[in-house]
């Protein structure tokens, strides 16, 4: 277990995620989710949703990813990779079985968004973790 506050790590995780997510999603890819999903976004995203999103999300990548791989880096970049794949897999395999006209490509594409961007986000947290570990005075037991 780490020394490092766990509150660290998550605002840590959160932030990292933000920053990468929101490139992503205004910049990078922006353009193909309207082409592929255009007809099911709001005009208007409902921002409450998805701060709740965001608040949980991190909070699991934290318990399932990021502490477990607290002092190994590379560890906590595979569990979040994982933790990625099932959870962006719940999201669009579900959509893909239910809804009409559901695009393939989208659903490849986001689950190789989503392991990606956890597995970065939990490697780095857990590296930044261990910088700040580093940086705490030893203490005797």
């Amino acid at each position: 277990m780490t020394r490092t506050h766990p509150i660290k790590l998550y605002l840590a995780a959160l932030a990292i995620f933000l920053a990468l997510d929101m490139l992503w999603l205004l910049v990078l890819a922006r353009n193909f989710y309207q082409q592929q999903i255009g007809q099911y976004m709001r005009p208007d995203p409902n921002l409450y949703a998805a701060g709740a999103f965001y608040l949980l999300f991190i909070a699991g990548l934290l318990y399932f990813a990021i502490l477990p791989g607290a002092h190994a880096p590379l560890r906590a970049a595979l569990r979040g990779a994982f933790f990625g794949l099932l959870t962006y897999a719940t999201y669009d395999l579900t959509n893909l079985a239910t809804m009409r006209d559901w695009p393939l490509l989208l659903t490849v594409v986001d689950l190789l968004w989503g392991s990606t961007l956890c597995a970065l986000v939990a490697g780095a947290t857990a590296w930044l973790g261990s910088r700040m570990e580093a940086a705490l005075p030893a203490t005797r037991l």
